[in-house]
């Protein structure tokens, strides 16, 4: 993740370091960088002179040592592998922090409670119809040609393409939209996905500072969700249809022309291939790679990664034939178990 999209996160900085130490209980360990200041959270890879990050897991200490972050919250343990031009807070509990400083330094746009339908911000060509009940928030920008449905929210600085069809009871924020996009009644684009971090306090939500991006020709079904990105943003790519009451977690990147049928889940930072097809009930855990052209059953259950073009089912998800081969084994077996018994 870059800096957060201005559009969607009001920036509330700079604030000094010793600040952010107080108020995420970290300790600097050079109290003479006490003033220096800081003006928006960061991950490691995208970090500037200017930004705040952190580290929790020593996977990402590569990106900890060539980080350009003007400071960094780390466990003890790591706090010498810092470049020298970052200053280092010190916290048991450094994601933690980092969300505490992240709500001091951005906040989520919101549209006025008493501003009118159309916000006087916002950017209509010419052939855009809104319907009754319907909010457009300010900063927002809308396609000719594209149709807004009854009681839908458009949130500040989205951008949706020419010739979209926004269905009725929609909720976008946070969220680029392409050409031609068709996003049906009481689907939710751009909400915070699931993050969550564990202190001494108990459980904090996570910040979620990423965008949605859906490409050229993107069909989204009726009470579909798609979250908005943790870090980076979660991209559906041209072409893809999307069925009803499926769920697309942060993070996720899908290829083109990917297919999706109800029910179908997503978990946070999957990467898709293009022309992937999921039957449904499909479930995927995160950081799960499915390479371009595969295919999974209905009601898979996938917990590791699937190579390109291969037919994946069943629980945990494996070769569809050899899924079968197993079941039609376990069928038979467990029959002469049973005839046994009987003897």
């Amino acid at each position: 993740m870059r800096v957060p999209d201005p559009r969607f996160f009001e920036p509330l900085g700079p604030v000094s370091l010793a600040e952010l130490a107080r108020l995420t209980g970290a300790s600097l360990v050079d109290p003479d960088q006490g003033e220096r200041r800081i003006n928006a959270v960061a991950t490691l890879g995208h970090a500037g002179p200017q930004t705040v990050s952190f580290l929790s897991d020593r996977r990402y200490l590569a990106e900890l040592q060539a980080t350009e972050a003007g400071a960094c919250i780390l466990p003890a343990a790591h706090a010498a592998d810092a470049p020298p031009t970052c200053a280092v807070l010190i916290s048991p509990e450094p994601q933690v922090a980092w969300a505490k400083a992240t709500a001091r330094l951005h906040r989520l746009r919101t549209s006025p409670a008493d501003a009118p339908q159309v916000h006087p911000d916002a950017e209509l060509e010419e052939g855009v119809i809104v319907h009754r009940g319907a909010i457009i928030g300010p900063g927002a920008r809308i396609g000719t040609g594209s149709e807004i449905g009854p009681n839908s929210v458009i949130g500040p600085g989205v951008t949706i393409g020419r010739h979209g069809h926004i269905g009725p009871n929609v909720v976008i924020s946070c969220a680029l939209l392409g050409d031609r996009v068709r996003i049906l009644a009481g689907a939710v684009i751009g909400e915070a996905g699931f993050g969550v971090g564990v202190g001494a306090d108990g459980t904090i939500d996570m910040p979620q500072l990423g965008r949605v991006v859906l490409q050229d020709g993107v069909s989204i079904g009726a009470g579909t969700c798609v979250d908005r990105g943790a870090f980076d943003d979660t991209v559906i790519g041209e072409n893809c249809k999307i069925d009803n009451l499926v769920q697309v977690g942060h993070n996720v990147r899908m290829g083109r022309n990917c297919v999706a049928a109800a029910h179908t889940g997503l978990s946070g930072s999957v990467i898709v291939g293009d022309g992937v097809m999921f039957g449904g009930r499909a479930g995927v855990a995160d950081h799960i790679n499915i390479g371009s052209g595969a295919r999974l059953a209905a009601m898979s259950g996938v917990i590791s990664d699937i190579p390109a073009g291969e037919t994946w089912g069943g629980y945990p998800a494996r070769p569809l034939k050899r899924f079968m081969r197993e079941t039609v084994w376990l069928a038979r077996n467990s029959g002469r178990a049973r005839g046994a018994s009987k003897e």
